[in-house]
C-alpha cells in the first residue's frame, strides 16, 4: 500500500481564507438582505397632536376605550385648529367626520379597567383631508422639498447610508407632519448607500447635485451631522451636532448633548432631531433655508464649443424657415439670429399616492408615471406593499395638467386637496 504524504497548510493562509469567505458572506448579506435601509415610520406627513389626557367610563373596557379615543379626536381637533389659527376655536365636527380625517391614534400611556379607561394619547390627522378643512390660512405652508442626508461620526468614521446607524433610525422615527420643512428622507436601500455618502455632501458640482435632486424630486440639501464620542464602555455618550445645508455644505449651527449611558442614546438622538427641526425651521423663517439659486437645469453652464454648435444650428433652421416663406434673413457676423420665443413652463413638485398590491406594481407604476409627457422626475418616498405608496413628481405644469396627463396614460385620478391618488 502506498502511503500518501500530507503537506501541512500554513496557518496564516487558512485564517486569510476563512476571513475572506466571511467578509464575502457579510457583504452579500448586506446587499441582498437590505440591512442598510431604514424606512421612515411616517412618510404621510400627518398633523400630530400629542399629550392628550382622557378619562372615560362605559359599560365595559372596550366601550370605555372607544369613548376615550373619540374624546381624544375631539380634543386633538380643537388643539390643531387653535395651533394653526392663532388660538381661535374651530368648527365642531361630528365623530364620523373626525373618523374620516384621523389617520391614527398613538397610545403614549394607558390603563384599562373593567369599565374605565385612563390614557395619554396622540392623534394623527391626514394632511390632505384635514388641510382641506383647515384652509391655506392656517399656517400650513411648507418649504421646498429638502433632501435629508443624516451623517453619523462614530469611532472616527463618517457614515450616511453605507450602514444602518442610530442617527438614521432617529430621523426615520421622526414625524414630520408638524414641521414646516418638507423633508425628503431616503431609506438607504439599493444604490442609495453608494450614492448618498458623506463624501457626496462635500461635492460642489451643481451638475452632479442636479442629477441626485431630480431623482428624489427635491430642491436642495440639508445635512444634520451627529458626532458621537463614547467616554468608556457602558459610560456616557457625548454628542456634538452640526447643521449644514446646500450644495456648498454651508454651516448653520451647532449644539451638544450627553447621554448618561448607551441605553439612553436613542432618547438623546430623538431630542437632537427635535432640536435640528427647530434650527431648520428658524432658518426657514429667516430666509436662509431656500433652494440654492445655482441649482437647476437652467443654471448649468454650457461649454462654449457646444454653445457655438447650438447657435449655428438655430441660424440654419431660421434661414431655412425664412426661405420657405420667401423672406431674406440677414445675420450679423458672429451673431446668431433670434430664436422664436418659447413659452416658459414652471416645474412644480407634487405628491402622488398610488395603490401597490405587490412589489412589481411599485416599479410598474413609477415607470408609467415617468413616461408621462411633462414629468421631469418621479421617485418613491414611501413604499407600502399591499397598501398605498407615495411618490414625489416634478412636472412642468400645474396639478390639473398633471392629472389630465395621467388620465391620458390610463390612470384613474382623484385630486384630494392637491394630492393626487392614482390607480389602474
Amino acid at each position: 500500500m502506498i502511503a500518501l504524504r500530507r503537506f501541512p497548510v500554513p496557518l496564516p493562509l487558512v485564517l486569510i481564507a476563512v476571513m475572506a469567505l466571511g467578509l464575502a458572506a457579510m457583504l452579500r448579506a448586506q446587499i441582498e438582505g437590505g440591512e442598510r435601509g431604514v424606512p421612515p415610520i411616517d412618510s404621510s406627513s400627518s398633523f400630530e397632536v400629542s399629550g392628550i389626557d382622557v378619562d372615560t367610563f362605559a359599560g365595559n373596557s372596550d366601550a370605555a376605550r372607544l369613548a376615550g379615543w373619540r374624546e381624544a379626536q375631539r380634543k386633538g381637533w380643537d388643539a390643531l385648529w387653535g395651533r394653526t389659527h392663532g388660538g381661535e376655536k374651530g368648527p365642531a365636527l361630528s365623530d364620523s367626520a373626525l373618523d374620516g380625517i384621523v389617520a391614527g391614534i398613538v397610545v403614549e400611556n394607558e390603563q384599562i379597567g373593567p369599565r374605565r379607561y385612563i390614557a395619554r394619547l396622540g392623534v394623527l390627522f391626514d394632511r390632505a383631508r384635514a388641510g382641506a378643512i383647515l384652509g391655506s390660512s392656517g399656517g400650513l405652508m411648507r418649504s421646498a422639498p429638502m433632501l435629508l442626508i443624516p451623517v453619523q461620526w462614530s469611532g472616527g468614521v463618517p457614515q450616511a447610508f453605507e450602514t444602518r446607524t442610530e442617527w438614521q433610525q432617529a430621523w426615520a422615527r421622526f414625524r414630520t407632519g408638524n414641521s414646516p420643512v418638507d423633508y425628503v428622507r431616503p431609506t438607504g436601500s439599493g444604490g442609495e448607500s453608494l450614492l448618498l455618502t458623506y463624501g457626496q455632501t462635500t461635492r460642489r458640482s451643481r451638475v452632479w447635485w442636479n442629477n441626485i435632486l431630480d431623482s428624489y424630486g427635491a430642491s436642495d440639501i440639508i445635512v444634520p451631522i451627529a458626532r458621537l464620542e463614547r467616554q468608556w464602555p457602558g459610560g456616557p455618550v457625548k454628542g456634538t451636532f452640526t447643521a449644514r445645508y446646500g450644495p456648498d455644505n454651508t454651516y448653520l449651527g451647532e449644539f451638544a448633548m450627553t447621554a448618561p449611558n448607551e441605553a439612553a442614546l436613542p432618547q438623546m438622538l430623538a431630542q437632537a432631531v427635535q432640536r435640528f427641526d427647530q434650527m431648520f425651521t428658524q432658518a426657514l423663517d429667516a430666509g436662509k433655508l431656500r433652494p440654492d439659486p445655482t441649482l437647476g437645469r437652467q443654471n448649468v453652464q454650457i461649454n462654449p464649443a457646444v454653445q457655438a454648435l447650438l447657435d449655428t444650428a438655430r441660424q440654419q433652421e431660421a434661414a431655412a424657415a425664412a426661405a420657405q416663406e420667401g423672406k431674406t434673413v440677414i445675420v450679423a457676423p458672429g451673431a446668431a439670429p433670434a430664436a422664436p420665443a418659447l413659452e416658459a413652463q414652471t416645474v412644480n413638485g407634487f405628491t402622488v399616492q398610488f395603490v401597490t398590491p405587490n412589489a412589481a406594481s411599485v416599479d410598474a407604476s413609477v415607470a408609467a408615471v415617468r413616461a408621462v409627457p411633462g414629468v421631469r422626475s418621479a421617485a418613491t418616498s414611501s413604499i407600502a406593499i399591499g397598501g398605498t405608496s407615495v411618490m414625489r413628481i416634478s412636472f412642468a405644469g400645474d396639478v390639473n395638467a398633471l392629472a389630465e396627463a395621467l388620465k391620458a396614460r390610463g390612470f384613474q385620478v382623484n385630486n384630494v386637496a392637491g394630492v393626487l391618488v392614482i390607480r389602474r
